[in-house]
């Protein structure tokens, strides 16, 4: 069993403010999403401009639990980062500010159904799961995506949330979803980023204030 990558400091902080590590120890499947984020060729291909090697090596622990979120009634959620020319002039501060030309040239490789846009094929989709297309890091800020009526419109109150980047669209997504009164658990060894120092430190940060963090056994052992 993956041993959870939270600092002993935090264990002890959180233990010490709320008497337990987990704050979220229980899952009603149909009202519980499993949200993966951004596991397109684009994030997870050898040799594109943002591969994050370490996506690869969560696809076995998200499929998992795909495969056990629906068994037991849960929504399973594909979120796919979609830049279509629109979105990125309307984005235009993050280029100016974070990137170069030559990030927007590459950027414009996420507009909707180019390759580097699809799903990494290893990933197990299935016709009735949602597809959702972003256009900004977190999937909820306004404009970015419809996934919160969706899943609103399905009752559903927990987010399970998996894919890459830990510390960007996945920690993004993750606070807002906590603003929006949703509880939600970030999955250690289902997000991926490019560093494991950053990792830790954003599933740290997590845990203190935004939600709950937990392991893939952890998660199937709820959902079991």
């Amino acid at each position: 069993m993956a041993e959870l990558r939270v600092s002993p400091a935090v264990i002890e902080h959180v233990l010490r403010v709320r008497g337990r590590v987990h704050p979220i120890e229980r899952l009603d499947p149909e009202r519980t999403a499993l949200v993966v984020i951004d596991m397109q060729n684009f994030f997870v291909e050898p040799g594109q401009l943002v591969e994050v090697p370490a996506a690869r090596d969560i696809v076995d622990n998200i499929n998992r639990l795909a495969t056990a979120g629906r068994a037991a009634g849960a929504t399973v959620v594909w979120v796919r980062m979609t830049l279509d020319p629109a979105a990125l002039d309307s984005w235009s501060a993050f280029l100016t500010v974070n990137g170069t030309p030559a990030d927007a040239a590459a950027f414009a490789q996420l507009e909707h159904d180019k390759p580097a846009h699809r799903l990494w094929p290893e990933l197990e989709t299935e016709p009735n799961d949602l597809f959702v297309d972003k256009s900004r890091f977190s999937a909820f800020i306004s404009g970015s995506s419809n996934l919160q009526s969706l899943l609103d419109e399905r009752g559903i109150d927990t987010l399970l949330i998996t894919g890459t980047l830990t510390n960007v669209c996945c920690e993004s997504t993750g606070r807002d979803a906590m603003m929006l009164n949703y509880r939600v658990v970030m999955i250690d060894d289902a997000n991926a980023t490019l560093s494991e120092s950053v990792h830790r430190a954003t599933l740290d940060n997590f845990l203190t204030f935004f939600g709950d963090v937990q392991t893939t056994e952890d998660v199937l052992a709820l959902l079991g």
